[in-house]
């Protein structure tokens, strides 16, 4: 394997693993911001989470950039409408 694909590989592999990590982390702000009710620590976990997704976004633009990222098929409209109704139509 020449040396500038293995390098691609193992760069593929930590991109892949730190919006992993990141997308963990989004979610444990979105399990304790409305745990909180310390309205000091509410607002520092929110800066905290907004930090975390712009640097998500800018990983996930590089990503797909590079092609280490190919993300799935749009969804129709049909799709789209089908998940609306479902929220307001008492479905769920």
């Amino acid at each position: 394997m020449k040396e500038s694909a293995k390098f691609s590989l193992n760069e593929q592999v930590m991109v892949a693993d730190t919006l992993s990590g990141m997308n963990g982390e989004l979610m444990r702000f979105g399990e304790m911001i409305p745990q909180t009710e310390n309205t000091e620590l509410k607002q520092t976990l929110k800066q905290f989470r907004n930090a975390c997704e712009q640097s998500q976004e800018e990983l996930y633009t590089l990503a797909r950039e590079k092609s280490y990222y190919v993300p799935a098929a749009k969804a129709t409209q049909k799709e789209v409408d089908h998940v609306k109704s479902l929220f307001t139509g008492g479905t769920l």
